[in-house]
């Protein structure tokens, strides 16, 4: 087994999911994949929280002391939030999907972008911003197996049933972003992987939570997070948690 095997099989069932999907959207009402829909951002609410209760870890507060871990993540999405938003991050994001729907199933009408956009948008939030994105890939780039991205490849590929059912082809379209980013993480662990201490991790993994709840946020149509624009948070957590832990020493 290679490194990237778990990538690659992540993106073979992203499209499998997505073509049945797309062939079940078909013969689905409306209010049938609405409903669907909802129960995914259910889940994903699920997930998120959990996951964001890792703030909690006891590898977390022996690094930087008790009071500082909801500190770490906050700082990580204040000061994630505004580089994402000054380089437009969300901008960026909407404006590929649509030019690869312009590609892919030509010029149709704006409601039919909208929501090829959003499927693609969302899905790819929901595919790459979770802890198994970052654990799993990094597990694999230094060479310790790809189960974890192997999991996360079963559930994305149910999700993305889900999801094309409800936003068609732009789910398909996600596949893209998940062999950039789980391909680029996969390589950053055979690199660096090994030097990023547990608490760092964990910080990754509670600030990675909370965005998963901003996606659920946009999915059950309570709030349109812009969850992009956070996601430098992934990268400024782990920083802020090495700064605090390097004063505390």
């Amino acid at each position: 087994m290679f490194r990237g095997f778990g990538t690659v099989v992540n993106v073979a069932t992203v499209l499998a999911g997505s073509g049945i999907g797309v062939l079940l959207g078909n013969r689905l009402p409306q209010r049938t994949r609405d409903v669907v829909t909802d129960g995914l951002g259910l889940v994903t609410l699920l997930i998120g929280a959990l996951s964001a209760a890792a703030v909690r870890y006891s590898r977390l507060a022996s690094a930087v002391g008790t009071s500082a871990p909801v500190l770490i993540v906050l700082g990580s999405l204040l000061i994630g939030g505004v580089a994402g938003s000054l380089l437009s991050v969300e901008y960026r994001l909407e404006r590929f999907g649509s030019r690869l729907q312009t590609r892919l199933v030509g010029g149709s009408g704006s409601a039919e972008r909208r929501r090829f956009v959003e499927g693609f948008v969302a899905a790819s939030l929901l595919f790459c911003i979770g802890p198994l994105t970052v654990l799993g890939s990094l597990s694999d780039g230094l060479g310790n197996g790809a189960d974890q991205l192997i999991l996360k490849a079963t559930l994305d590929g149910f999700a993305s049933v889900a999801f094309a059912a409800s936003f068609g082809w732009g789910v398909a379209a996600s596949a893209l972003v998940v062999a950039v980013v789980q391909g680029s993480l996969t390589l950053i662990g055979g690199l660096v992987g090994g030097l990023l201490p547990p608490a760092q991790l964990v910080a990754i993994t509670a600030t990675g939570g909370l965005l998963l709840i901003g996606v659920s946020l946009r999915l059950l149509q309570v709030k349109p997070v812009p969850v992009a624009d956070l996601l430098p948070a992934l990268a400024v957590a782990p920083l802020l948690t090495a700064i605090i832990a390097a004063l505390r020493g």
